[in-house]
């Protein structure tokens, strides 16, 4: 399944003003990096993959929607999976994207 174009550039819009912005192809899916580190990608499962503070995992997958991402089955601490349903609106997708960029922005260069 391909990642979803329309998302994608919902994404894009959100984060275009990002200093040090980059899209690469990834895990199926179009990624948005900031500084070389992943902050939100378009899945090519559906919905977004987000990096988020790994401190931050358990309370955020509280959250309607939201699950931990799995790579070759296992769990990845503070990687999750964003449905759809939960990037519906304009807000929603800024405030779980802001998540994303934060994260990328605390990790060393």
């Amino acid at each position: 399944m391909a990642f979803d174009e329309e998302l994608a550039g919902r994404i894009r819009e959100v984060v275009r003003d990002e200093v040090g912005l980059t899209e690469k192809r990834m895990f199926g899916g179009l990624a948005f990096l900031v500084d070389g580190k992943l902050a939100a990608s378009a899945s090519s499962q559906g919905g977004m993959l987000l990096r988020v503070d790994p401190s931050q995992t358990e309370e955020l997958l509280a959250e309607p929607h939201v699950d931990r991402f799995q790579m070759r089955g296992r769990a990845m601490q503070g990687w999750l999976r964003v449905d759809e349903e939960a990037v519906r609106t304009d807000a929603a997708l800024r405030q779980w994207v802001a998540r994303g960029v934060a994260c990328a922005r605390s990790l060393p260069r």
